[in-house]
């Protein structure tokens, strides 16, 4: 069939400098063809959930057609973003041209037995509605002067560009101020594809008589408006029409599709946060404004929904005891609520400190020398006390010029302990403190110290450790003791056989993908590989590269794999004395969807088991999936059994009711509450198990895996090498040379051309440094 679209005609807003370069259209015919690709097969679904079918594409179609339906709704009625609906009623001005709205995340899930919609609350990002001159100088911060905007008076390119990759893509209405708002330019809003490098007083366009005029002198002569801030920037569109910024107004309710940026995430969690309590309130009022009983698309697909939650029946697993060193006064623990402290503990295996130093970088009227020594007196005291041997009571204290060569500084003051001790050798860490703002400093020291020299270095922002409690110098020792080569607890042998039966040498190992900002081109996704090389899987070494943007399959997989068995290889060689022949390999992956199952089985499966026969060996392999952005959240039913924030107790695991009608799967809440939020369970899916692992003993082994998190004396809420791999994604760009801007993840909308991003791409491959061979062994990203 075919229909017919009409331009809506000019109105006294449709401005030239909006049109130039559009040619005005007649009717025009569009036809239409609607072909049958697939039927919906309910009976399929049915059979599904009862068990009795595997998922295949027509269990997908149908399960994909419930949720068009369900969604069909609210979609009409409320901005949208794919699977969540969000509403103006509770939101949030968090600055920076940014408004938080609240919004409701729903799907249709097929369950044992039965088909389920999962709700939760969300939280959308909204550009502030409004002139775009109040939004645009919201977002750089600027006091209320739009004159702040004009190039002539000081406003830096550096910082339009900045506001462009901000603005570009939301759309805008033209509306003249003082002006009665008609035609298609209030109807249609149009995307900002730039802003104009200099004001509408200097910005010429020949119009339709030939004559050359600026858009201000447009807007006079035309519409009888005289543009009160002729020197700032300009909108620009697509077409070539450029607008005044005070004649633009951003609608609201559009979504702010980049990276928030990181001076606002503290004020988005604030605002998503909610405990227990209120989060089930707020998806129980939230069922209203879904209003499925009023939906007619439900109707028409005879669909019913109950509109109550579900009660699922749950367990909590036994807490796993970490052993800490014999010496200690209390050598094992068995946590309590996902929590211990280090009192009376020493560490399990420590590496003597002989020589160290402390550079800092704050201005010493504001981290006085005094402080400086109390810094040291503060570490010395507490190495003692969890076991770590320091045969440097006094080291050298540095200050050195933030803004100098950070390599050269670190290295000159290596020099000095160098000569300090006679020749015998450089120092064994570097402790760095730093200003509050140090982002470039971080980032040279941990160049220089993970890739360059291969020696341990410890950040400290100067405001924490200004007069620091004992607690804060030991959570510093729980990173520090890794970062030299030692363990901080393994768990107790008896408490996870499946990890440490020594008939059954097993390898965990975690990976992850971390991919670039939205919108930007020629940046690298990067790739994490974390493997564990001690019999007690306490101990782990990494593996990180670059690879093609978004592609969430690691395309280098087994020769990184290779490299994690063969540093496990020598490891069990050199330092326990033991063969190499692992008979287990865990492997626990993240980031990974449902849709992408089964390429993690055709694409990194056959690679991790290529990377083994190189080596001659045939471990079993179990594979895990890890899940974290799911919306399934449970509440305890009654007092008694949450723990002090409200939320399930760790060690909380659910097995049944809601989990995949066919494959093994469950949710596991590892870790202890927040006061003030709501904990989200870790789903674990299982996809290959050539280990036969019962759930009990799988079970078991996630949970403990969650306890030797080397930084925290806490569960945390997934396992540990899962936890260090995204970490390892996180600092991939430490490992370029500091000032370039290779590895900046945080840039968004890097608008380049396919060549140019495929250059750049290859530059990204090229200039990514490996670790310093000393670094390799040791937990540097701790």
């Amino acid at each position: 069939f075919s229909f017919t679209l009409t331009d809506p005609s000019p109105s006294s807003q449709a401005t030239e400098s909006e049109t130039r370069g559009e040619h005005r259209r007649g009717p025009r015919v569009y036809n239409v063809k609607l072909e049958l690709v697939n039927t919906i097969n309910t009976e399929v679904l049915r059979r599904f959930v009862a068990g009795k079918q595997s998922h295949d594409n027509d269990v997908l179609t149908a399960i994909t057609a419930l949720n068009v339906a369900v969604r069909m709704q609210p979609s009409l009625d409320y901005p949208f973003n794919v699977r969540s609906f969000f509403t103006s009623q509770e939101k949030k001005d968090i600055g920076g041209g940014i408004v938080l709205w609240r919004g409701y995340f729903q799907s249709v899930r097929p369950a044992i037995g039965r088909m389920l919609v999962n709700v939760d609350i969300t939280t959308g990002s909204m550009y502030k509605p409004g002139s775009m001159l109040d939004v645009a100088l919201d977002f750089l911060g600027r006091q209320r002067d739009p004159n702040l905007l004009a190039p002539s008076r000081g406003f830096p390119d550096r910082e339009r560009l900045r506001l462009q990759r901000f603005l570009s893509g939301v759309r805008v209405l033209v509306q003249i101020p003082g002006q009665s708002p008609s035609g298609p330019a209030l109807r249609y809003p149009r995307p900002v594809a730039k802003l104009t490098p200099v004001g509408s007083s200097q910005l010429s366009f020949t119009n339709r008589e030939g004559v050359m005029l600026t858009v201000a002198q447009y807007f006079q002569s035309v519409h009888n408006y005289n543009v009160r801030f002729p020197d700032v920037v300009c909108v620009e569109f697509t077409s070539g029409a450029q607008i005044p910024m005070e004649c633009c107004v951003v609608p609201e309710g559009q979504f702010m599709r980049k990276q928030i940026p990181p001076n606002k995430v503290t004020d988005m969690l604030s605002f998503s946060a909610k405990n227990p309590a209120q989060r089930l309130k707020s998806i129980q009022e939230g069922l209203t404004t879904l209003a499925y009983g009023q939906s007619e698309y439900l109707r028409e697909f005879g669909m019913h929904i109950q509109e109550t939650h579900l009660t699922v029946k749950a367990r909590v697993l036994d807490t796993p005891t970490l052993r800490y060193s014999d010496k200690s006064k209390q050598p094992t623990i068995k946590p309590r609520d996902g929590e211990w402290n280090l009192i009376d503990k020493k560490f399990y295996q420590t590496v003597p400190i002989q020589r160290w130093i402390v550079v800092v970088y704050e201005r010493q009227q504001r981290f006085r020398l005094q402080s400086a020594q109390d810094l040291v007196a503060g570490f010395v005291s507490m190495f003692q006390a969890v076991g770590i041997e320091v045969r440097e009571i006094d080291p050298i204290i540095s200050y050195q010029d933030a803004s100098g060569n950070i390599a050269e500084q670190l290295r000159g003051v290596g020099r000095q302990c160098l000569h300090k001790h006679h020749n015998q050798g450089g120092p064994q860490l570097v402790v760095v403190v730093l200003p509050e703002v140090s982002a470039d400093i971080y980032h040279s020291v941990k160049h220089f110290g993970d890739i360059t020299q291969g020696v341990a270095t410890q950040c400290l922002n100067s405001s924490n450790c200004t007069r620091a409690r004992p607690q804060y110098y030991a959570n510093v020792c729980l990173k520090i003791n890794v970062k030299m080569g030692g363990i901080n607890a393994i768990p107790d042998a008896r408490s996870v056989p499946a990890l440490t039966d020594p008939h059954n040498p097993t390898i965990v190992m975690g990976a992850d993908v971390m991919h670039p900002a939205p919108g930007s081109q020629g940046r690298p996704s990067f790739t994490s590989l974390i493997g564990s090389v001690d019999s007690d899987t306490s101990r782990y070494v990494a593996e990180c590269r670059p690879q093609t943007a978004r592609v969430e399959m690691i395309e280098d997989l087994k020769d990184m794999a290779e490299n994690i068995l063969s540093l496990y290889k020598n490891y069990r060689a050199i330092k326990e004395n033991k063969s190499f022949d692992p008979k287990r390999i865990i492997f626990f992956r993240d980031g990974v969807s449902e849709g992408e199952f089964k390429q993690v089985l055709e694409k990194e499966l056959p690679q991790l088991k290529a990377a083994c026969a190189t080596f001659g060996i045939e471990p079993k392999i179990t594979v895990l999936i890890v899940g974290k952005r799911h919306h399934v959240r449970f509440f305890p039913t009654r007092p008694n059994d949450a723990d002090r924030s409200g939320n399930c107790r760790a060690g909380t695991v659910i097995d049944s009711d809601i989990t995949h009608p066919t494959e093994f799967d469950f949710y596991l809440q590892s870790h202890s509450g927040q006061a003030g939020s709501t904990s989200r369970s870790a789903h674990y899916s299982v996809l290959y198990d050539e280990n036969n692992f019962t759930p009990d003993s799988l079970q078991a082994l996630s949970y403990a895996l969650c306890h030797v998190y080397a930084c925290a004396t806490r569960a945390v809420s997934i396992p540990a090498p899962i936890y260090y791999a995204g970490i390892v994604c996180a600092r991939a760009k430490l490992h370029y040379p500091p000032g370039g801007n290779q590895g900046d993840l945080a840039e968004s909308a890097t608008q380049l051309s396919s060549t140019e991003a495929d250059r750049q791409m290859e530059v990204f491959r090229s200039t990514f440094k490996t670790v310093h061979d000393k670094t390799r062994y040791l937990m540097y990203f701790s």
